[in-house]
């Protein structure tokens, strides 16, 4: 069963390559963090602070095509964890049938943050992230 998450924290390093950003349980303690690229990092923060970009970013970009092909951004699942490696759908509703279209993580939770659409992830990856991290 999917577990409802939010968007906790975007840590956002000059020194380093890698970003954070931490999910956390929306009705619980659980948390847990996904390393993502500055770009898409930068995105999330502009996003979460409001700040407006003067041209589409990429994610802006999927968004509008989802919609102008008369579909809507229901959700994004965090769907699985395999060697360190988070895998993540973009869910769309189109036509009453629901479409799932892989993506990483980072882009998914970028895109959920623009269309505030929910997050979600997967009991089992959760548990695994968890263990991860202890």
């Amino acid at each position: 069963m999917p577990i409802p998450m939010e968007l906790r924290r975007i840590i956002i390093s000059e020194l380093d390559d890698h970003q954070i950003v931490v999910l956390k349980e929306t009705d619980g303690e659980r948390n847990f963090p996904i390393v993502i690229g500055i770009f898409e990092a930068t995105s999330i923060d502009r996003r979460v602070k409001g700040m407006p970009s003067p041209r589409p970013l990429t994610h802006d970009l999927i968004i509008s095509v989802v919609e102008q092909l008369g579909g809507e951004i229901q959700d994004i699942l965090i769907s699985d964890l395999q060697d360190h490696t988070y895998y993540a759908k973009l869910r769309i509703r189109h036509d009453g049938e629901l479409i799932e279209v892989d993506c990483r993580p980072s882009d998914a939770i970028a895109i959920a943050v623009a269309s505030r659409v929910p997050i979600y992830v997967n009991e089992e990856v959760l548990g695994e992230a968890l263990e991860d991290n202890e």
